[in-house]
C-alpha cells in the first residue's frame, strides 16, 4: 500500500489542506483545516495506507496556539 500525506498550509485566516498536489478550499483556522483532513485520512487508513498529517506550529507571536480562540480587542 502507499502513503497518504496531508499538509496544512496557509495563514492569516486562510488555511488549506494539500494532498496529492491539490489544495482544498480555504478554512478560517488551522484546526478547521486539520479536521477537514482527518476524514479522508481515516479512509486512507481503512484502505491500508500509511497516513501522515503535517500541521505547522505557531507562526508568530500574534497567532493563537492551535485550538485557542483569539479574542478581538
Amino acid at each position: 500500500m502507499g502513503q497518504a500525506r496531508y499538509t496544512i498550509v496557509g495563514g492569516e485566516g486562510k488555511w488549506m489542506v494539500e494532498h496529492d498536489g491539490e489544495t482544498s478550499m480555504a478554512y478560517a483556522t488551522k484546526e478547521a483545516a486539520f479536521e477537514a483532513a482527518v476524514a479522508p485520512a481515516s479512509n486512507a487508513i481503512h484502505a491500508g495506507h500509511e497516513v501522515l498529517i503535517k500541521v505547522p506550529g505557531k507562526q508568530s507571536a500574534d497567532e493563537p496556539w492551535l485550538g485557542q480562540q483569539q479574542i478581538p480587542e
